[in-house]
């Protein structure tokens, strides 16, 4: 939050720009394959895992204390997205290296009660235990990273709080160089090193599986034809309502709590509904609150004294901006379940990759409909009809959910 206030009141950047910027800087996350064939194939000191989430740290923590020695008045766009990037590069290898730990440890978890549950019928385990712990785990360092970030934002000046930033990750890197990965758990290593061309190929063929292949189209496919107005809605709240920064602080710490709470319900509750209907059940949610967000534009909330804009700030576009994400827990568990042993790393890194892709092309779509209907930073008549349009995006592809394996995974091990 403190890169988009820097960059809207330190560079004075318009709407369009800041989206740009947005999602110019995660396309490191695009080459997700990459750094998961990599940390797949490549061992540093017996390590396929742990060195790699280290070297992610060490380059985010670079990234951030950097953009902390400059002021608004002596550093240029270019040069702030170039240390966006190299700290989004380091972060995409730390996701791939904790993605590939889950789907490893996940596994073998399945593995080891499946067993169990064959000599002992009254014990049982479901699917995607695992990825809800970790789910939840991260949810709960986003509320407490953004609560922080609510508290601070008027507090202290983006400079320190890059400067905060950056020594946390600093203190990551050497907290992870001191554990070795054998106290994981994971897997044994069967050989050296692998190949990569053999990674590769292994990865080729288990994007062969039809169930795969269609389920990750779509999945990327949902977020992609959805044109992304968050740049635009911020200054329409920060600008033309004047939102109180410490409200939009709030707001996010909202959205990782509903996250938190997501990852508790789907743990307890809905770990063996069908993921296609879990799944098509969220978008149509996120299309009914574009909806609700153009009434909110039109201000018939505030006239009819239903709630202020601020306590819409907070609930309803606090969990918009994270509900389009409650859709990965589910369908990881599914992707989790169908991965080849050998190849968790890079095709949960493919995984991620599709989803930054379809998240960048979303955004881009976004800057194009907010031009064509006239929304500029201080022109906001043509939004209710760019939230429409959205909405209506948001509902195209239920038309292909069938692509979406119906079964939990659960189910089709037992058929197995």
């Amino acid at each position: 939050m403190g890169v988009i206030f820097f960059l809207k009141d330190g560079l004075k950047v318009d709407p369009s720009t800041l989206q740009l910027l947005q999602n110019s800087a995660n396309l490191p996350m695009v080459a997700k394959p990459i750094y998961g064939l990599l940390s797949d194939s490549v061992y540093i000191a017996g390590q396929h895992r742990i060195p790699y989430i280290a070297f992610g740290a060490f380059l985010q923590a670079v990234s951030w204390m950097a953009m902390a020695c400059f002021s608004p008045s002596n550093i240029s766009i270019f040069i702030m997205t170039l240390y966006l990037l190299l700290g989004n590069l380091g972060a995409s290898i730390v996701e791939v290296a904790n993605d590939a730990i889950v789907a490893e440890a996940g596994k073998q978890t399945t593995t080891a009660s499946s067993k169990s549950s064959q000599l002992s019928p009254s014990s049982s385990s479901s699917s995607g235990e695992l990825q809800s712990f970790v789910w939840m785990a991260c949810s709960i360092g986003g509320v407490l990273g953004n609560l922080l970030g609510a508290v601070a934002i008027d507090q202290f000046s983006p400079q320190a709080m890059f400067s905060l930033f950056g020594i946390l990750l600093a203190i990551q890197f050497f907290i992870t160089i001191l554990i070795h990965e054998n106290s994981l758990n994971l897997p044994p290593r069967t050989g050296s090193s692998v190949g990569m061309r053999k990674q590769l190929s292994e990865l080729v063929v288990a994007l062969r599986k039809p169930e795969l292949v269609h389920s990750i189209t779509w999945f990327a496919a949902s977020y992609a034809l959805i044109p992304a107005l968050t740049g635009t809605m911020f200054f329409y709240q920060t600008k033309y309502l004047e939102i109180d920064s410490s409200v939009l602080g709030i707001s996010k710490v909202f959205g990782q709590a509903a996250m938190l709470l997501w990852g508790i319900m789907y743990n307890q509750y809905l770990k063996s509904v069908s993921p296609k209907k879990l799944i098509s059940a969220i978008q149509l949610v996120m299309a009914v609150f574009m909806v609700s967000d153009v009434l909110f534009v039109k201000g018939i909330y505030r006239r009819m004294g239903m709630m202020p804009d601020s306590l819409y700030v907070v609930v309803f576009s606090g969990l918009l901006e994270v509900l389009c994400f409650f859709k990965i827990l589910p369908f990881s568990v599914v992707v989790a379940g169908l991965c080849p042993p050998g190849c968790e790393g890079s095709l949960m890194a493919f995984l991620t990759s599709s989803i930054a892709l379809a998240i960048i092309v979303s955004g881009y779509l976004g800057v194009a409909l907010a031009s064509y209907v006239g929304v500029t930073a201080n022109d906001f008549s043509g939004l209710p009809t760019a939230l429409l349009i959205q909405a209506a995006c948001t509902l195209l592809p239920l038309y292909w959910s069938a692509c979406i394996p119906d079964d939990p995974p659960k189910t089709k091990r037992k058929q197995h």
